[in-house]
């Protein structure tokens, strides 16, 4: 890195460099039934480069990779190419983040555990769940990983966040005298709970051996969809997508600051703050890829748009004196609804859909359901092949939000999402 910097500095035509490294540390566990097929350790480690040109009123930028087979007349080479690329981009200029030093690690419980014993009890965790009559986890793999980055500039920024967190795949099958069901299950997580892993491959589980019982129900229907935190992410991402600092630039927003997106509705009010950190939450981050510090924004307060966020550079194109930098994670309050209230009256507990589809301008929600939970009031059946279709606005307005919360990817909020007078065919 001392050379590249070198080399860098060293050629006139660079304004600013950015460099990113990224190393990864990983423990895998391999399963075919319960049988530990195979295990492997890898130790990986990359570099980007990205260069700086000020041209004709504007600012170039091109990057490109550092492996470490390179040898000088590599790089200089690389760098000249560079630089060439870089007068052809012709962005409105602005400014590198500016000084700045961390060396810090997210929240997690596994920074000390020992990398094999830590794998064996998650497969543990995982196996306790394989109890269901006709069900079998038919494949597992394990990764553990510890990635390292360091964000440094021309600028005196100099930060490098440590994260641990764990991946697992996982294969649940049920298998009866007519056919085999799979399902595939990706589990993630920075903080290890054993209960909850096992709950997590236990829902799997018993989703797997419903989908095989799974049939069609009358239809069409009107009826109270509930979504689990999967789809609710993707709902609060598309809304955050919209509000960000470079779809504003862009004028491709739907929403500006002040609009009311639950104008005279009768649901849960909507909080959405995009956050740098959610523990649990393996994107998590302190800074960006720019290094800038990351700022909690919250972007609607109570139905209503609050602000904007995003990344610097787009910030600064707004005239946003301390941009809140790229938020990965999104986190929405808690709403008022309860158990006892949701089971006052029919609903369908969407489980597996193909796709949750949103279309903010032509104020859609929608998609195809593979494995739902049609609750009539009394008893509950798992009911499969069928649509279902809604106007976004009506559901931002009436929707209601569970008291509980989970954390799903880079989600932290309400457990559970009920949008009422949903059309299912």
């Amino acid at each position: 890195m001392k050379d590249i910097i070198e080399f860098l500095r060293a050629e006139p035509a660079i304004n600013d460099f950015r460099i990113t490294e990224n190393a990864t540390k990983s423990y895998e566990l391999f399963f075919v039934h319960r049988d530990l097929e195979t295990v492997r350790a890898t130790d990986t480690a990359s570099a980007d480069v990205t260069v700086y040109v000020d041209h004709d009123g504007k600012r170039g930028d091109s990057t490109f990779a550092v492996y470490p087979s390179m040898g000088e007349k590599d790089l200089e080479a690389k760098i000249k190419s560079a630089v060439e690329r870089a007068k052809l981009v012709d962005n409105e200029p602005y400014a590198l983040p500016e000084k700045g030093e961390l060396c810090a690690a997210l929240p997690t419980n596994m920074e000390d555990a020992d990398v094999k014993a830590l794998a064996a009890k998650i497969a543990d965790a995982v196996y306790a769940a394989d109890d269901v009559p006709g069900g079998s986890i038919n494949a597992l793999e394990i990764f553990i990983y510890r990635d390292t980055v360091r964000v440094r500039n021309s600028r005196g920024v100099d930060k490098k966040q440590i994260t641990h967190r764990v991946m697992i795949e996982a294969i649940p099958t049920f298998t009866n005298d007519k056919e085999s069901v799979e399902l595939y299950e990706d589990h993630r997580f920075t903080v290890f709970e054993p209960g909850k892993v096992t709950a997590e491959i236990a829902e799997k589980m018993k989703e797997v051996r419903d989908r095989a019982a799974a049939r069609p129900p009358k239809t069409p229907m009107q009826i109270s969809v509930l979504l689990r935190p999967a789809e609710i992410a993707m709902m609060m991402r598309e809304l955050a997508a919209d509000l960000n600092y470079a779809s504003v630039y862009a004028h491709a927003n739907l929403h500006s600051i002040g609009d009311d997106l639950q104008e005279a509705g009768a649901g849960d009010k909507l909080t959405l703050t995009m956050r740098g950190v959610i523990e649990g939450s393996e994107r998590s981050a302190y800074f960006d890829e720019d290094g800038t510090e990351l700022a909690d924004t919250e972007l609607i307060s109570a139905g209503k748009v609050s602000a904007y966020f995003g990344s610097s550079r787009h910030g600064q194109y707004l005239g946003i004196e301390k941009p809140s930098g790229a938020l990965r994670c999104a986190e929405v309050m808690p709403g008022t609804l309860s158990e006892k209230e949701l089971c006052a009256a029919p609903y369908l507990e969407c489980v597996s859909l193909s796709n949750l589809q949103l279309d903010l301008y032509n104020d859609y929600i929608g998609g195809e359901i593979r494995l739902a939970y049609y609750f009539d009031g009394e008893k509950t059946v798992p009911v499969t092949g069928i649509t279902m279709s809604g106007r976004l606005s009506d559901v931002l307005k009436n929707m209601r939000l569970s008291e509980k919360t989970a954390v799903h990817g880079a989600y932290r909020g309400p457990e559970r999402l009920l949008m009422p007078d949903i059309t299912v065919l």
